[in-house]
């Protein structure tokens, strides 16, 4: 299983170096977080490509090894929309949540250690329903899911 710790460091330092967009490993993990991260707008788009570049039509020719997708990063004003992203689960510690437990980190509350959000920051959570899978923490509080809290961004 591929860790989601090479991810957040990843595009934090993307951001902090100031570039445009960056490369990552095409994993549904990956994807599942970058999606939820281009939902709350904090990045501008993803593609699927190859190491070399964002093609989808040399992503479906190349072979796993070679599969990336590709991040535009986004910046407001000449400074990064994301500043920072952490985890949350560690792989010595994994922290799960019921629906309750998820409700009070989105409304101002702690709960198991975890700081509650603040204005503008998500939560990533992994869920063991397969039709909902990766989603926001306020998405997860509206379907009523717990799960596995597994990083934040802000």
């Amino acid at each position: 299983m591929v860790l989601p710790h090479y991810l957040c460091s990843s595009v934090q330092n993307a951001f902090r170096a100031r570039h445009a967009r960056i490369a990552v490993n095409h994993t549904r993990q990956n994807l599942g977080i970058l999606s939820i991260l281009l939902r709350s707008g904090i990045i501008s788009s993803l593609t699927r490509g190859t190491i070399s570049e964002p093609s989808p039509d040399a992503f479906r020719e190349a072979g796993d090894a070679q599969r990336r997708i590709w991040v535009e990063l986004k910046y407001r004003d000449d400074r990064p929309v994301l500043t920072h992203m952490e985890l949350v689960s560690k792989p010595s510690k994994g922290i799960s949540m019921d629906p309750s437990e998820i409700r009070r980190i989105c409304t101002g509350r702690r709960a198991k250690n975890v700081k509650p959000l603040r204005m503008g920051e998500v939560a990533v959570i992994r869920t063991n329903n397969q039709e909902h899978e990766w989603l926001e923490a306020r998405e997860a509080m509206q379907l009523q899911l717990g799960g596995e809290v597994i990083c934040r961004a802000r």
